[in-house]
């Protein structure tokens, strides 16, 4: 008798959705959501299944006017986000549809996606990976990146019209079963054809021009990597070089709009770990690498490349405030961690980083030290720390003139295990700056009862306004309740403008006044 073929569906559900209410003393930008529609939500249903070997998964996207997409406006859309189908044979695995995947760290090649700051740029087309053994492997593909900001809310979701393609081989070789020696090398090539309505587009502006700006461009870029990750015991070096070949990028101070030029990446990180301590050092060095899918996009649009950031994922509200955006067009950028733990009951964390364009004009720099202590059997926790920053403004966030923000943020937090079930969380941070909106407080007590319930209530106050006479107020009231796969949140919330950041990836959020419902759940 045959066996019955088995078959597996899952999904996951989420919900976002914000209401608007003005506020002037927060500074609330004036939008469709805050002059009339008052109410805007995004919801995300996806939906996997499985069988005989097939994976099938389909994504379900409604925006109903959503300032996610673009801050500064309104958006209402429905439609297939993401669909594909992908089969695994022996030695073959093959996909087709929407795909996210990179090449290396991404510096050639990498589609993603990063919900949080409305990044989708998915590949949509086909791929095929091939085992050539057991170590090693080839990965081909080819498409068209997803344009999740069409301006054409009738055919969402669509597609840049140019075309990508692109290979990679990677694998791993060791000298013996029992070496403590192994290279995990791999190779990568990527070419760019720009469609026809952008090269015409381009050779336009070349009319106007003075004579030595104009060039002739071109329809194909290509652009290759090189990548190897040794490990020798305790020690790790991974490194990755990349090119690009000359194309036209988008500059305003030319006469034509575009320069032509070709890019470079340099990457290489050094690694150290041992019982209680940790190392690691990261060197990169960036020019005129700004890979999209055509020169007329800007800011997280049309994106092929991912470059990575050579800064700390801050997680306390005012040592996140400022964030340094990856630089493609010209950056030099240093990394310095060490993390030593004593004991089980403290640890302590340097992390130093330093970035400059390529003439050595400072753009970042962060000096961040942390210390943490346990109590008896982790009863309680505590963390503090000081953070100094120097931060371009005036690139960062295209403010002209704007003086480099220097900031010193002191800042700790307390964790308490009352007994199984219930906990508390206390935190407290001070910046003081006399550049950009001045020196800041935050405060935020939490309470945890396990595993349904938690609650907290904030404040972020303007302690020493700097563009105002009145000393403002940013609360939020928080609650979350959580019941098996589901969670749902509920809070009011008033926010200060700055830059968000996810990975190195950054962008402009406005203030914001109102309450914000969420709801997610997975099956």
């Amino acid at each position: 008798m045959a066996q019955k073929e088995s078959s597996y569906l899952s999904g996951n559900f989420q919900n976002n959705t914000n209401f608007f209410l003005r506020d002037s003393l927060v500074g609330t930008p004036s939008t469709p959501q805050y002059d009339y529609q008052f109410i805007g939500s995004e919801t995300w249903l996806n939906l996997y299944y499985n069988r005989a070997g097939f994976d099938i998964g389909v994504r379900f996207d409604l925006y109903k006017n959503s300032n996610l997409p673009n801050p500064a406006n309104s958006r209402s859309f429905v439609g297939l986000g993401n669909a594909y189908i992908r089969k695994r044979f022996k030695k073959m695995d093959i996909t087709v549809g929407h795909i996210y995947d990179q090449i290396g760290t991404g510096t050639i090649f990498r589609a993603f996606e990063e919900r949080p700051l409305a990044i989708d740029n998915s590949l949509l087309g086909a791929r095929v990976i091939y085992d050539l053994s057991d170590d090693w492997r080839i990965k081909v593909f080819s498409g068209q990146q997803k344009n999740a900001l069409d301006n054409d809310l009738e055919r969402y979701p669509t597609t840049y019209k140019s075309a990508i393609n692109g290979a990679s081989i990677d694998g791993y070789w060791s000298p013996s079963d029992t070496s403590d020696l192994s290279f995990a090398p791999g190779v990568g090539i990527v070419n760019r054809t720009l469609d026809e309505q952008t090269i015409q587009q381009i050779r336009a502006n070349m009319v106007t021009g003075l004579p030595d700006d104009r060039f002739t461009p071109n329809y194909n870029t290509y652009a290759f990597s090189l990548f190897n990750t040794l490990q020798y015991k305790n020690f790790s070096w991974y490194f990755e070089g990349s090119y690009k070949t000359a194309e036209a990028i988008s500059d305003p101070i030319s006469s034509v709009g575009y320069v032509n030029k070709p890019g470079s990446v340099l990457y290489s990180s050094f690694g150290y770990s041992t019982k209680g301590f940790g190392l690691t050092v990261q060197g990169k060095r960036t020019d005129y690498f700004d890979f999209r899918v055509t020169p007329n996009e800007t800011l997280n649009r049309g994106l092929i490349t991912f470059i990575p950031p050579m800064t700390r994922t801050n997680t306390y509200r005012l040592t996140a405030r400022y964030n340094a955006a990856t630089q493609f067009l010209g950056e030099q950028a240093a990394m310095f961690d060490i993390s030593y733990a004593p004991t089980r009951k403290q640890s302590y964390l340097l992390t130093l980083s330093n970035i400059t364009d390529l003439s050595g004009d400072l753009l970042y720099r962060e000096a961040y030290l942390e210390a943490t202590f346990k109590g008896k059997r982790s009863k309680w926790q505590s963390t503090s720390g000081l953070q100094l920053q120097q931060y371009n403004q005036e690139l960062y966030e295209i403010k002209p003139n704007a003086p480099l923000v220097e900031t010193i943020v002191p800042f700790t937090e307390f964790i308490y295990r009352i007994n199984r079930k219930h906990s508390f969380r206390i935190e407290a941070q001070y910046m003081d700056t006399d550049e950009d909106l001045g020196s800041w407080g935050f405060a935020l007590f939490e309470y945890n009862i396990s595993p349904s319930w938690s609650f907290s209530v904030s404040d972020m106050v303007n302690t020493a306004p700097t563009k105002t006479d009145d000393i403002v107020h940013y609360p939020t009231f928080f609650v979350a309740y959580n019941t098996g796969p589901h969670r749902f949140t509920g809070a009011y919330v008033k926010q200060v403008q700055g830059v968000v950041c996810t990975g190195g990836v950054c962008r402009f959020e406005p203030a914001f006044s109102g309450f914000r419902l969420t709801a997610t759940s997975s099956f």
